[in-house]
């Protein structure tokens, strides 16, 4: 597993990460939040090796990263931020560097590549320079310099920037596919990217721990968890009908869409009925499971006060 006690990080009077103590178990794919500044890029360099903590300890499966460094990278896979390469290199020169730099076999080098490039879909590049690719496939180079030695643990910082969409789903589809038997870390302000991926959340802002939750139980902090909003031009008529009801505890109005909170169970139910019953014109309806972006606001911005 990770562990890490007390590690802090600090430059001169800025304290980059404050007393980050946590663990995470082979098939845990956590997502590490937090806005710029947080401390996730500095956290992710200590784990892997090439920062030094200031004080506290990390271990990947039990090697310390300062004392025993070497054998606690072997078993990690690192993409740092914007990918950095060697672009001189064409995109096959580069993995088969990397493979040997890893310490992979010369006979296993081209079975370890074959399967990197196959996996991120690198196959009409292979022999591009690096320098002349695109933002995207730079990025899936970097994947796949991460995964070529097959670690038992993955830190990816932002491993989707740059991508389009069909470019983000092969790669989602590739880290949920390695996630049964890994440690995955992930730093992400795509916080859709935190619901679709991951079994647990952090959220980090001025270097310390705020949040440690699973996706479902952070939603279920959004103050519109399991509330119902519809559309409607005559939606301030509706407001005032939908108010009486037992089930709604307050409505909130903002222009054409309402969202009505619940005093119990039963609300998207009751919701319908009315709207059945009174014959509105809704053009849309949809229930609330809650709002990731207003639970982070409320978290990162609390800290901030």
């Amino acid at each position: 597993m990770i562990e890490v006690n007390s590690l802090c990080k600090r430059y001169g009077h800025l304290t980059a990460v404050d007393n980050l103590t946590f663990t995470v178990e082979p098939g845990q794919v956590l997502g590490f939040l937090g806005p710029n500044g947080a401390g996730k890029s500095t956290t992710m360099k200590m784990l892997t090796g090439f920062l030094a903590p200031t004080s506290g300890t990390a271990r990947i499966f039990g090697h310390d990263v300062v004392h025993d460094s070497l054998a606690a990278r072997q078993c990690t896979g690192y993409l740092p931020e914007g990918a950095p390469s060697y672009d001189e290199m064409t995109v096959a020169q580069f993995l088969r560097f990397v493979a040997r730099a890893r310490g992979i076999r010369s006979s296993q080098v081209n079975e370890a590549m074959d399967k990197a490039v196959v996996q991120l879909n690198l196959q009409g590049v292979l022999h591009q320079v690096i320098e002349t690719l695109s933002k995207g496939f730079r990025r899936r180079v970097g994947l796949a310099q991460a995964i070529i030695h097959d670690p038992r643990v993955l830190i990816l910082d932002e491993p989707t920037d740059g991508l389009d969409p069909n470019q983000k789903h092969e790669v989602r589809q590739l880290i949920s596919k390695m996630s049964s038997d890994k440690i995955i870390v992930i730093s992400t302000h795509i916080l859709e990217e935190v619901q679709a991926l991951c079994n647990r959340v952090m959220i980090i802002a001025q270097g310390r721990l705020l949040a440690d939750d699973t996706p479902a139980g952070l939603i279920a902090r959004s103050r519109y968890h399991n509330a119902v909003t519809l559309v409607a031009e005559n939606a301030r008529k509706i407001a005032s009908t939908l108010s009486e009801l037992p089930q709604v505890a307050k409505a909130e109005l903002q222009g054409s869409e309402l969202t009505v909170f619940p005093a119990g169970e039963g609300l998207f139910e009751a919701v319908s009925a009315a709207i059945a019953e009174h014959g509105w014109q809704v053009s849309e309806l949809r229930y609330e499971a809650g709002r990731m972006d207003e639970v982070f606001r409320m978290i990162t911005q609390g800290e901030a006060a």
